[in-house]
């Protein structure tokens, strides 16, 4: 294991990783914070409301975000090596498509929502609120900054970015709290927090670029003509995006349209729980796409590297799963308080899932370093497909650990379609002889 290290791409992922491990560490605990306060303060059925007034915003900004950062990375990745012009050009079609999906989003949000909020579990005397919330969407769907950053290497600056919100919502929420403030205060502190950490994200990114001499050039376009096959590839990040969000806000809403805010509120909870252990791959994706994406995919280099971060998320992966399943059931009565016990059973379902993600956290990088863009969205589609067809009956007859085995069932499709997809890919690029050297 010792020759790992000798690997400036291994190092540098570790690196970076490191970066945004702390970050999120940091941002775990005042999330915990913030959840745990908010659930002892309103009760299940108002922190159930909440929660579907924040998923709504968060499945129409998923449904309407191109996903830019990868744009940036895809075609402006080699800017530390000199290549500026195209860096430039991906960061201004990144920023016109966030400016256009941010506020087209937020037009289309707040104008559907009265049609809608019964069947989501929004109250009628909450829709103010929630369609108030909708004016987050312009800065909820950006993420040239986060391209911008990661382009240039300063995941130190997204670490420090990612804490802003979690933290600052941790301090409001508190003195909320203690102050004995209503649920509109708990909205508002919501919404102030991300909008403030949103827009710091912004304005690091445009200090790094001012530092670095960039700024000069970069215009914002819908006409990326240096840019081959740039509308495609953002049509199919932003398919998946779209489907992607299938799996966080859009799963809060159908449960709550299903079992109410209640069932929402037990959902998230637990999904929460389980989504922490999943961290490890989260962090090792984002960092492991801007390094793969500078290697030649038909060396045997990135696939190694692959497995090597593989086995390095599933070592601390597997720590936190032992965690959650040994000791779940006291996390959740200490954390929440005992009226949240019933979603306990739906985290011991849900736990399948950042088992899953160990494995298949470099699949998407990989089919987009390799331009099968439209490998991931397929994978997704069959996935979505799949909990929607058993969300409604498994719910119905099974609450909320039905609602937990559907999302599993539609996690295990998709990973299973991309590692067949990704075998495919690996057969195509990389000789045949070459082939032992990964057993």
């Amino acid at each position: 294991m010792k020759h790992w290290f000798k690997d400036q791409h291994f190092r540098s992922l570790l690196r970076n990783s490191g970066y945004l491990a702390v970050s999120r560490i940091v941002a775990a605990i005042a999330q915990l914070v913030t959840v745990s306060l908010t659930a002892h303060a309103l009760g299940v059925l108002l922190f159930g409301a909440l929660i579907l007034i924040d998923s709504y915003a968060r499945a129409v900004s998923g449904i309407a975000k191109f996903q830019s950062w990868q744009l940036i990375v895809r075609y402006g990745g080699k800017a530390l090596q000199g290549e500026h012009e195209d860096f430039k050009a991906s960061t201004g079609f990144a920023f016109a498509l966030d400016a256009v999906s941010g506020i087209g989003g937020m037009l289309v949000a707040a104008a559907v929502l009265p049609f809608v909020a019964g069947w989501v579990g929004i109250a009628r005397d909450q829709l103010w609120l929630a369609i108030l919330y909708c004016t987050l969407l312009p800065v909820m769907a950006s993420a040239t900054p986060t391209g911008v950053l990661r382009a240039l290497d300063r995941f130190d600056l997204i670490s420090w970015q990612s804490t802003a919100t979690p933290i600052s919502r941790a301090i409001l929420t508190a003195i909320a709290y203690f102050a004995g403030a209503p649920f509109a205060a708990y909205v508002a502190a919501w919404y102030i927090t991300s909008l403030a950490g949103e827009l710091y994200g912004w304005f690091i990114a445009w200090r790094e670029l001012r530092r670095r001499g960039l700024m000069e050039g970069i215009r914002p376009t819908l006409s990326p003509e240096r840019l081959p096959g740039a509308w495609r590839f953002a049509i199919h990040v932003n398919l998946t995006a779209s489907v992607q969000a299938v799996w966080g806000p859009i799963a809060r809403l159908v449960v709550g349209g299903l079992l109410g805010p209640i069932g929402a509120a037990l959902f998230r909870v637990a999904s929460s729980l389980s989504d922490s252990a999943s961290k490890p791959a989260d962090l090792l994706a984002k960092a492991f796409y801007p390094e793969v994406v500078r290697m030649d995919l038909s060396t045997k280099k990135p696939w190694k590297l692959m497995l090597r971060g593989t086995a390095l998320a599933s070592g601390i992966a597997l720590i936190a799963i032992v965690i959650l399943l040994l000791a779940g059931k006291a996390i959740v009565a200490f954390l929440f308080g005992e009226d949240f016990l019933g979603a306990y059973h739906a985290l011991l379902i849900l736990m399948v899932v950042p088992f899953l993600s160990v494995f298949s956290f470099p699949l998407p990088p990989m089919l987009y370093a390799l331009d099968r863009a439209d490998a991931p969205l397929k994978a997704r589609l069959a996935g979505t497909l799949i909990f929607f067809a058993a969300i409604a009956p498994l719910a119905w007859n099974f609450g909320v650990e039905g609602a937990a085995i559907a999302f599993v069932l539609g996690n295990v499709g998709t990973a299973a379609m991309m590692m067949a997809q990704l075998q495919g890919e690996y057969r195509r690029v990389r000789p045949r002889k070459s082939q032992p050297a990964l057993r």
